[in-house]
């Protein structure tokens, strides 16, 4: 694989670099949309005291006449309140869209520029889980709950006063009914966001596990354990389905506790305008009695004003939900060891030359996290174009030592030179387009034997490519034509063939002029290793080579032979083949 990515090959958006600071913010265009849902909810006052005059009017033996304005005022004032609350709902679901692919592109990007040596990166299978499914639940808590989250902060105020201006107890009796909504909303709030917590997490380990599984099934076949994972993955769906009962028992819990107080409080407030109305009630409307008119528009303003409060507790579920989606985003952003280079263009000067580099290795040092230095002063020096075969046990460092030298891992000291240019995070992403690594278990993707060799790097013509598979040695392998379809993870192709078409993304790129192969023998038998060796030999002419390897017959035909074990035993020995 030709390590010459480029930075904009990584997901990018504008919003992306401060995503994770602003990852608990509410994206700042929707607040426009949103105070525009609350003025059409607004207009509902307008509406009911409209309404309520013209009830008063045929209260009063007025004819038809006398409604018409009334009822010509409430139309026009309904298209308007629809018509802002739609212009609103696309404002919010536009600038929530767009905020959340800001989200989704600054948690892409961060991973991609997380080392592969990293022990931390999050598993495949859950980091797609969180960006691909579990992200989603950021709109509706962005649609829903932020939109009545702010029509609770306008329109109840409002309401209340409207009523008070007529009768301080009916405005009493809903500012005391009001506070308990919130108050066993946020008890019940608490534990569902732990709840959606959980099942997020049952969510992204399912996915991953499955995904997992799914790679390895052949061997899982081989082993015999298809039924065992079959059962672990009934235990984790079933684990995953009382998850998600329980979050949606505790949503309906606070729905049950808003309809509750507010049913109690219009209740009350009935019953008071119409005993008030009658006349068993004198007091509580500023010492004047209500009109029938008066008691309508206080009637019709009562469920209005817990409206938006059920809108809150209807939506209560989307916050702790989209809260836990945030959550998991931003851990996908949480400080990790970074690709070297990651930041910077691959705009070298290096990048221009294609004789075969010198590699110097001087005082290097590297450790995994909480773990012994693999390398503690480790020296290498590599002619240009010699070639070298690094062997050592399992665990002795060749493939870290690899990664470093491809800029893939921070090492902690000394220094590395290519070609005499310092390795470093400003030069590593020029470097790196004068390499190719050709790995142990390459990756292919589902598409054209072509299109896995290209890459989508710019400048590779389909010429280029028929040539790059002839030199590897694809070119009498039928399925292994230019234009065959292979499938992911490279069905359809054998060991051997995969570690040529790895060969074949290397030469497409005449510029790459260090060759890094980690175990490129592995898992294949004698005459197919031998085909290998024969098509990386030839693709090394004139370019420097350094491989890691258990197989001494391939170290033998290097030439030269480092022996690198870990610090204690022995940092590094030379042998002539």
């Amino acid at each position: 694989m030709l390590l010459n990515r480029r930075r904009g090959a990584v997901p990018h958006a504008p919003a992306a670099q401060d995503s994770a600071n602003n990852v608990r913010s509410q994206p700042a265009g929707s607040r426009l949309g949103a105070l525009a849902q609350g003025a059409a909810a607004l207009l509902w006052i307008a509406q009911a005291a409209l309404l309520a005059k013209a009830v008063g009017r045929l209260a009063d033996g007025a004819g038809l006449d006398a409604v018409i304005l009334p009822a010509l005022s409430f139309l026009l004032l309904g298209l308007a309140r629809a018509s802002l609350d739609a212009w609103g709902a696309r404002r919010v679901f536009a600038a929530a869209r767009s905020w959340l692919s800001g989200l989704r592109a600054g948690a892409a990007d961060a991973l991609a520029r997380r080392s592969p040596l990293d022990r931390t990166r999050p598993a495949s299978g859950q980091a797609a889980s969180i960006l691909a499914e579990q992200a989603e639940a950021v709109l509706p808590w962005l649609l829903r709950y932020q939109g009545a989250r702010w029509r609770v902060m306008l329109v109840p105020p409002v309401i209340a006063l409207a009523v008070a201006y007529l009768s301080w107890l009916a405005a009493l009796i809903l500012v005391l009914a009001a506070p308990l909504i919130p108050l066993f909303m946020a008890v019940i709030g608490w534990r569902a966001k732990a709840a959606s917590e959980a099942q997020l997490q049952l969510a992204g380990g399912m996915n991953g596990f499955l995904l997992d599984r799914l790679r390895g099934l052949s061997t899982l076949r081989a082993l015999g354990a298809v039924d065992a994972t079959a059962r672990r993955l009934h235990d984790t769906a079933q684990a995953l389905r009382q998850g998600t009962m329980r979050v949606l028992r505790i949503a309906f819990l606070s729905s049950t506790a808003l309809e509750l107080f507010s049913a109690l409080a219009v209740a009350l407030v009935a019953v008071y305008v119409g005993f008030h109305l009658l006349g068993q009630i004198d007091g509580g409307s500023w010492g004047v009695r209500l009109s029938l008119e008066q008691g309508m528009f206080i009637l019709m303003l009562a469920p209005a004003f817990f409206e938006p409060l059920r809108d809150l507790a209807a939506a209560w579920h989307d916050k702790a939900a989209g809260a836990a989606a945030l959550d998991a985003l931003h851990k996908l952003q949480a400080p990790a060891p970074i690709l070297p280079g990651a930041l910077h263009d691959a705009h070298d000067a290096t990048a221009s030359s294609i004789a075969a580099p010198g590699l110097a290795i001087s005082g290097l040092r590297f450790a995994h996290p909480g773990e012994a230095p693999l390398f503690d002063g480790f020296t290498l020096d590599i002619a240009p174009g010699e070639h070298v075969a690094l062997v050592g046990a399992s665990g002795s460092g060749k493939t870290t030592l690899l990664s470093l030298v491809a800029g893939l891992a921070q090492a902690q000291g000394g220094s590395i030179r290519i070609g005499g240019v310092m390795l470093d995070d400003g030069s590593a992403a020029g470097l790196r387009t004068r390499m190719a690594w050709v790995g142990q278990k390459p990756h292919v993707f589902a598409g054209t034997v072509r299109g896995n060799v290209a890459l989508g790097r710019a400048g590779v013509t389909p010429l280029a490519v028929t040539a790059a598979v002839r030199r590897a040695g694809l070119a009498d392998v039928e399925h292994a034509a230019p234009y065959e379809a292979l499938g992911e993870g490279g069905t359809g192709l054998s060991g051997g063939e995969l570690v040529r078409l790895a060969l074949a993304r290397a030469a497409v790129a005449p510029h790459a002029s260090l060759l890094l192969a980690d175990e490129p023998t592995a898992h294949l038998d004698r005459d197919t290793a031998a085909g290998v060796v024969d098509a990386l030999f030839e693709l090394a002419r004139g370019r420097t080579l350094v491989v890691a390897t258990h197989d001494l017959a391939l170290a033998a035909r290097i030439g030269r032979i480092v022996h690198v074990g870990r610090l204690g035993e022995h940092a590094m020995q030379e042998q002539a083949a």
